[in-house]
């Protein structure tokens, strides 16, 4: 039971997570909103780079890509805590059945890990070249927060077996 309840709480912690990041960027909308212009933007890279042709220098763009990352955190958000809550409803159930219910929560970690790597390292590191920016570089908590999510990922997939009647 104990392995059930640890990938129950950490599938929570992963929406919490989520969650307050989403929060963060809808109630300070202008000042994380700056974050993503200037990565689109691509005003602080190099100097001397040769992909600044890459920059989008609209402001409808701008908001449009922010407030997609917003749905995607939220959404991430969402399916964790509906992951969550299923498995802790089905915490006692047979090991079929508890396996079975991970499928939501799955869906959830998932969309995390592609959020922030494929948006953040792959999308804003490598194609709007945030890595070469002093200022506007999110490549350290990305990948903090990916890893994170990347490793529940991996504990909560592990099949669980039948509960110990003794321990149930």
């Amino acid at each position: 039971m104990a392995v059930r309840w640890s990938k129950i709480l950490l599938i929570t912690a992963i929406a919490l997570f989520a969650s307050l990041v989403a929060f963060g960027n809808i109630t300070d909308y202008n000042s994380n909103f700056s974050f993503v212009r200037h990565v689109l933007l691509m005003d602080t890279i190099f100097p001397d780079s040769t992909i600044s042709y890459r920059a989008i220098h609209s402001p409808v763009l701008h908001h449009a890509a922010y407030l997609l990352i917003i749905g995607l955190e939220v959404f991430t958000a969402l399916l964790c805590w509906w992951g969550a809550g299923r498995l802790l409803v089905r915490r006692k159930s047979s090991a079929h059945h508890f396996n079975r219910a991970k499928n939501i929560a799955v869906c959830g970690l998932t969309l995390g890990f592609l959020l922030w790597q494929v948006g953040f390292m792959s999308v804003g590191g490598e194609w709007f070249g945030m890595w070469m920016s002093s200022e506007w570089n999110g490549i350290q908590s990305a990948f903090q927060f990916f890893v994170t999510i990347m490793l529940v990922l991996i504990y909560v997939v592990f099949p669980d077996t039948e509960l110990d009647e003794s321990n149930a």
